[in-house]
């Protein structure tokens, strides 16, 4: 469910017409409901209540300081990938403790940041990552709480592009090397046993991947602690998919439900980190329809909207709906391509839609909340959209859109 619906055929975003922000703000522009994002996490907030949890929103989908002040506001936990997605979490109000880093590549630079900051826990994707960890918290007379992120070799039938939990991924610790690991963490200085963790993938669509997944950790769990090697938190990831055209995902509470079964007899935290499943129903990419062009092959829709501004189609051929502002327009239904005017082929946002739009008028390009501005782009040097906030009759916008003045920044001339 999500906050964007037709009223009088006017698309509107929670109690706003979507023309009165394109009146104000332009276009492109990223158009995000603040009721969405909150009942989005709500759903797995309430989905885990009874037991020890924490839910750990994937700033990756979505960094923009507004949606995480959101989340923080509601006592959200962040994952984290980049000592720049922790300086937005901390500015935003979030809390250090509940932030876990993950991603296979952090420098010694952000293991210091994340040390002093005292974040929740270190996700370990290899033993050279532990080493370094160790060394740099020993250094610095801290101590990191850390967790194996395990590579359970479990095929989540998704896209191979985010697809993270098969052996012939670049993530995690192969499940063999895990216990040696485990032991050899116990005895190195600066780092503290907190947890195991395993994420295997993005836009998961089914059950059982999880499930599948969680088995084979649990196997591993069990056996280390008969080993005295105890965890006090289990981080199950995140991925679970969301409705783009006709998928039909599992809805937090099936999940969390299956895995609380799994975990029977078993006294852990609970980690959970949702991205997609916050952020893309919860927002929307506004253009506006600048040319309608004919071949004898096809009918062009060119807009204002580019592969930098949602670069998904182009990388991953991922379907958005897309759809008129306005419902009452006089023109002709017919099938169209739905183009940008970067100079690339691949600069499309929509193949074969039917849709009746004349010149001028304003499409939304639906569940654009993650993974959207968050991999923006200033390709053939055109600016980055405008970010706007919605709450109730109010929006607020929350990023400005980038000048031309911008684009040049921190660049000089050669002096030759």
């Amino acid at each position: 469910m999500d906050h964007f619906e037709y009223r009088n055929g006017e698309l509107h975003a929670e109690n706003v017409p979507v023309s009165e922000i394109v009146r104000r703000h332009g276009t492109p522009c990223y158009v995000y409901s603040r009721a969405t994002l909150t009942r989005h996490y709500q759903a797995f907030d309430r989905a885990l209540a009874g037991v020890d949890h924490l839910v750990c929103y994937a700033v990756k989908a979505n960094a923009s300081l507004a949606v995480l002040q959101v989340l923080a506001r509601l006592g959200s936990g962040f994952d984290i990938v980049s000592g720049g997605e922790l300086v937005r979490v901390l500015r935003a109000g979030g809390d250090a403790r509940k932030v876990v880093f993950s991603g296979v590549g952090k420098t010694a630079a952000e293991m210091k940041q994340a040390l002093v900051a005292g974040v929740g826990c270190f996700n370990v994707e290899s033993e050279a990552e532990l080493l370094r960890l160790s060394e740099i918290a020993a250094g610095l007379r801290k101590r990191a709480p850390v967790a194996l992120r395990v590579n359970p070799d479990v095929d989540p039938k998704t896209h191979p592009y985010i697809a993270t939990g098969l052996k012939q991924n670049k993530f995690g610790v192969e499940m063999s090397a895990a216990e040696p690991l485990y032991r050899r963490a116990r005895d190195l200085p600066g780092l503290e046993i907190a947890g195991i963790a395993c994420h295997i993938g993005s836009q998961v669509l089914e059950l059982q991947p999880f499930l599948d997944a969680l088995d084979r950790v649990l196997v591993l769990v069990d056996r280390l602690r008969d080993r005295g090697i105890p965890f006090t938190h289990l981080d199950v990831g995140g991925g679970l998919g969301v409705r783009y055209q006709e998928e039909n995902p599992p809805s937090p509470s099936e999940l969390a439900g299956a895995v609380l079964a799994r975990l029977a007899g078993r006294k852990l935290k609970i980690l959970m980190e949702p991205g997609r499943a916050i952020a893309g129903n919860a927002g929307v990419l506004l253009t506006r329809v600048e040319y309608l062009k004919s071949t004898p092959d096809k009918n062009f829709a060119i807009v204002d909207a580019a592969m930098n501004d949602l670069l998904r189609p182009a990388l991953y051929d991922a379907w958005h709906a897309i759809l008129p502002v306005t419902e009452t327009t006089a023109a002709p239904k017919r099938v169209y391509d739905v183009v940008g005017p970067v100079c690339e082929s691949g600069d499309w946002l929509g193949r074969d839609r039917e849709l009746a739009i004349a010149p001028g008028d304003v499409l939304a390009v639906r569940t654009a909340g993650a993974y959207g501005f968050a991999m923006s782009s200033n390709y053939n040097a055109r600016p980055r959209a405008a970010e706007i906030m919605v709450d109730g009759k109010q929006f607020h916008l929350i990023r400005a859109r980038e000048s031309l003045d911008d684009l040049l920044r921190g660049e000089t001339l050669w002096p030759g």
